[in-house]
């Protein structure tokens, strides 16, 4: 019978097979490290000794997918045997004694191994995504393209007397591709990646999370150049409080202060750089954001359009595109989606396709799949009755009627009285043709009368109201409440930042201040003043052109949608009452 010879091999030997992708399996024991190399090496089988501890090792074989086996020590294993013996008197007296080492400040969760930090880690490009893959923020990839180099020609930069930064803090709205830019880095850079998110440093035991951070400063010190990625930084960098005041100590806050000490305490972190994601920068901790720890904030805001055909592009690449896809027109109806929901558009557009056993994406496809990101899915199986159905196409058509007489770059471009998402029964779809920044006041009155286009249809042609105005009142409110309280856009306030009540007060960013009931009560009589003179100019335009609502209305029963060059020769030929242009100009 053969038997295979183990031959002995250098612990540094096998660290760079294990790098250059040579090895098969590893078997961990308690007094050395069995492995066996791949068929196309050999497959000799080898013996080290360990020279570094366990859990290094088990990060490094699993970031190079190496499959591995821990074998137990024997003599432990008859301890733990032995351990199950132990009366319970023994038992509560160790746990007691543990008790007493957590309230000391060690803590429980410390004591018993909790303190590991247990990170992602990705070795020199190993994450699959690079600055190719990520599109539509071109200043943030160039921000992070300027890390990669400090780390590829750090000696460059210390030539000249330039200081690597120590932290890049990327700040954005939620799907805009900041957990992606940092993979993006990792897989760049060429240097190892360590990655956690924010919540996996607290638990429940005191001293845990602190613990966590130190250990993950520490793996990150032994394999400098190295890059820490925190996402959700504010999980655990809130602004602090102060103290508990129930007593006892705060475990985020003293995760924070570690966090807080290892970026910048007395030992510096040469050739570490933290990167960390966070879309709500304003709660975070003034310590946390000084230049010294995060140096940089980098924005990662939504794409403008032609970001959005750089994202739609690179979506687009694995999808079979059909030859009437317009990618500058899909951009262009998608004004303010985040690069998450461009990604998702493509994936529902072609959901579609496939549904319809089409071969390839059309541009019908990606239109059903814009109004189904925006207004939701279809629900032809809801059955309303006729006066149900009439008074949803007047409410729709006095938006549009309304809508289309208003100042700004939202035109009407869509009807429907098909029932969608959760209890639309129809909508009125207005889409930007360009992007903007800026909401003038005359637009926003302009958007006040067309919320309340829909309630003031109904009130001509019924005589009485129904419940399905209450998503347009709710918005109006909001809209007029904030041109006053928020936009300083009230002739007597002027512009003042104010909040209603102590709740919004506590709640509100830093720059709003508490009101006396005085002031209350002027900003409720001019959110109302400002609704009733925009209900009163949308009563107006419906009256005037009230045989066009109704034949316009009879129309859109009978086809349930109108778009295109329907709709718009009959927003051709609404017309404008006296004094329209006077209200827009001054309220």
């Amino acid at each position: 019978m053969k038997t295979e010879t183990i031959l002995q091999s250098a612990y540094s030997t096998f660290v760079e097979q294990v790098k250059s992708f040579q090895v098969q399996q590893v078997t961990l024991k308690p007094d050395r490290i069995e492995y066996t190399l791949k068929p196309e090496f050999g497959s000799q089988q080898y013996y080290t000794q360990a020279l570094e501890p366990t859990d290094d090792l088990i990060s490094l074989l699993q970031g190079q997918g190496v499959e591995f086996s821990i074998l137990p020590n024997s003599s432990a294993t008859a301890a733990n045997i032995l351990g199950l013996l132990l009366s319970a008197g023994a038992i509560a007296g160790a746990f007691a004694w543990l008790l007493k080492f957590s309230n000391a400040g060690g803590g429980i969760g410390v004591g018993m191994g909790m303190g590991k930090s247990n990170p992602r880690s990705y070795s020199q490009g190993k994450t699959g995504i690079s600055f190719a893959d990520v599109a539509g923020v071109d200043e943030a990839k160039q921000e992070l393209q300027e890390v990669v180099d400090f780390l590829s020609n750090g000696e460059k930069y210390h030539k000249i007397g330039a200081k690597i930064p120590k932290g890049v803090l990327l700040v954005g709205p939620p799907g805009t591709g900041k957990t992606l830019l940092a993979k993006a880095v990792a897989g760049e850079a060429g240097v190892p990646f360590l990655s956690m998110s924010g919540s996996e440093f607290v638990e429940m035991f005191v001293g845990v999370g602190a613990s966590r951070v130190r250990d993950l400063f520490n793996r990150a010190k032994r394999q400098a150049p190295c890059i820490i990625f925190i996402d959700e930084l504010d999980a655990i960098g809130k602004t602090r409080s102060g103290g508990n005041p129930n007593g006892g100590n705060d475990e985020r806050e003293q995760t924070l202060n570690q966090l807080l000490t290892e970026m910048d305490g007395f030992n510096g972190n040469e050739g570490v750089i933290v990167l960390a994601a966070t879309n709500r920068p304003e709660i975070l901790d003034p310590a946390l954001r000084r230049p010294g720890r995060f140096d940089r904030q980098v924005l990662v805001d939504r794409p403008d359009k032609s970001g959005r055909v750089q994202i739609l592009q690179v979506h687009a690449q694995p999808v079979s595109i059909g030859e009437d896809v317009d990618l500058d027109a899909i951009a262009a109806q998608t004004a303010g989606f985040s690069g998450a929901d461009l990604a998702n558009l493509v994936n529902e557009a072609a959901l579609m396709a496939a549904r319809h056993n089409r071969q390839a994406v059309l541009m019908a496809d990606f239109k059903e799949a814009i109004e189904r990101v925006i207004a939701g899915l279809e629900k032809r199986s809801r059955v309303l009755t006729t006066l149900e159905r009439q008074t949803v196409a007047y409410h729709e058509v006095g938006h549009a009627l309304v809508g289309a007489l208003m100042p700004g770059s939202s035109k009407v471009s869509k009807i429907s009285i098909v029932p969608r998402g959760l209890g639309a029964l129809g909508y009125t779809l207005q889409m930007p043709e360009v992007d903007r920044f800026l909401l003038l006041e005359d637009e926003l009155r302009g958007q006040l009368a067309t919320l309340l286009g829909g309630r003031s249809a109904e009130e001509i042609i019924f005589g009485k109201v129904s419940t399905g105005a209450s998503d347009d009142i709710q918005k109006a409110t909001d809209l007029a409440e904030k041109a006053i309280t928020q936009y300083g856009m009230s002739a007597t306030l002027g512009p003042v930042a104010f909040a209603k009540n102590s709740a919004q007060f506590l709640e509100g960013s830093s720059d709003r201040r508490a009101i006396s009931s005085e002031v209350a009560v002027e900003i409720d009589r001019q959110v109302k003043q400002s609704i009733d003179k925009a209900h009163d100019m949308a009563l107006s335009i419906l009256q005037l052109n009230r045989s066009l609502l109704e034949s316009a209305t009879q129309v859109l029963l009978e086809t349930e949608v109108l778009e295109d060059d329907k709709l718009q020769v009959i927003l051709a030929q609404v017309k404008a009452p006296a004094g329209l242009n006077d209200w827009l100009m001054q309220g």
